[in-house]
């Protein structure tokens, strides 16, 4: 398995015929968006609205420009900024241990593991940040995960910026090609919404929201 939640990714060595599937996560694997639930349970209620106040410039250029790298980047700023690596990383496990169980689609576990049964690579591509998803995708045994890499400053502290672009729409199709090589082509990808699309475009199948199920 691939360092989960690394800060860079790294070319994976396959052989030749091994099976690539790649999933999303947040919609796809889960039944709501993980990375906001993580930053409101960590913030509190209180934390949470004082900070989504604080975010009001943000978000009021967001409904205009509707760059969503920009507005991910000003939240974890505003949640995360200034926390350091190890602490972050132990919130991200606890969370994910309360909320697997309370975040998995039935459906989209039962394909996942019957391509883990077909010894398919599984890879999770997502636009969240990898150090949050990281827990998840080691509960799930992924073999790899490539997702929004945050960058920690010379104390090993959040600086609010992102390593690369927000993984969703091409990012995630030069995320795989960066791990797997130029002319990777997926056995299968799931994803649930228009950032998914390029990457559901380099599959053999693709499934689009086929996953509806709720624990």
């Amino acid at each position: 398995m691939s360092d989960m939640g690394a800060a860079s990714s790294i070319r994976q060595s396959l052989p030749s015929d091994r099976l690539i599937v790649a999933f999303d996560f947040d919609g796809t694997l889960t039944v709501r968006d993980s990375f906001n639930a993580f930053l409101k349970w960590r913030a509190g209620a209180g934390g949470w609205y004082l900070g989504l106040a604080r975010l009001a410039p943000a978000l009021a250029a967001y409904v205009r420009d509707r760059d969503r790298g920009r507005i991910k980047a000003a939240a974890v700023r505003e949640f995360l900024g200034g926390a350091p690596r190890a602490m972050l990383e132990a919130e991200a496990e606890t969370f994910a241990d309360m909320m697997f169980d309370r975040f998995m689609r039935p459906d989209a576990l039962k394909t996942w593991t019957e391509w883990g049964g077909r010894g398919a690579h599984r890879v999770i591509v997502t636009a969240s940040p990898e150090t949050t998803v990281a827990p998840f995708a080691r509960r799930l045994g992924a073999e790899a995960l490539l997702g929004t890499r945050l960058i920690f400053d010379d104390q090993d502290r959040v600086t609010g910026a992102f390593a690369g672009e927000n993984c969703r729409g091409e990012e995630k199709v030069r995320r795989l090609r960066a791990a797997y090589g130029d002319g990777v082509r997926l056995k299968a990808a799931y994803g649930d919404t228009s950032g998914d699309t390029e990457m559901l475009a380099i599959a053999d199948a693709a499934g689009f929201r086929v996953f509806t199920a709720r624990p």
